[in-house]
């Protein structure tokens, strides 16, 4: 088990996936990391280097991933609701914000817009 910001990820697991798991981290950025870290695309987490494990830390210690992300977006929201933008009230109402069609499958925007129901 390869310990990486928190997370314990098995030896046999690819780093591309393995960066992926994070909230905020996707094809693009994981991408980047590896390219600067000089990891190859299909290097597996046990065979890291510790050197390499403690650079993707300070990498990702440095974004805005998990639990910051979550928060940052969440605040978003409440702002745009508390000020009664159009967005915000959308969102309050569960419904779809980006000009999608709510004569049918709203069920999708309900779902998607469920979470910031509880704030």
């Amino acid at each position: 088990m390869v310990f990486i910001l928190g997370f314990n990820f098995p030896e046999s697991r690819l780093v591309k996936s393995a960066l992926q798991s994070f909230y905020g981290v996707g094809p693009r950025h994981t991408q980047r990391l590896m390219a600067k870290l000089y990891i190859h695309d299909s290097a597996r987490v046990g065979a890291l280097v510790d050197k390499q494990v403690l650079d993707l830390t300070a990498e990702l210690s440095n974004m805005t991933i998990e639990n910051d992300l979550r928060r940052k977006v969440l605040d978003n929201i409440k702002r745009l609701r508390d000020m009664g933008a159009y967005r915000g009230r959308r969102h309050a109402m569960r419904m779809p914000v980006r000009g999608q069609r709510t004569r049918t499958q709203t069920a999708t925007a309900g779902k998607l817009n469920r979470v910031d129901r509880f704030l």
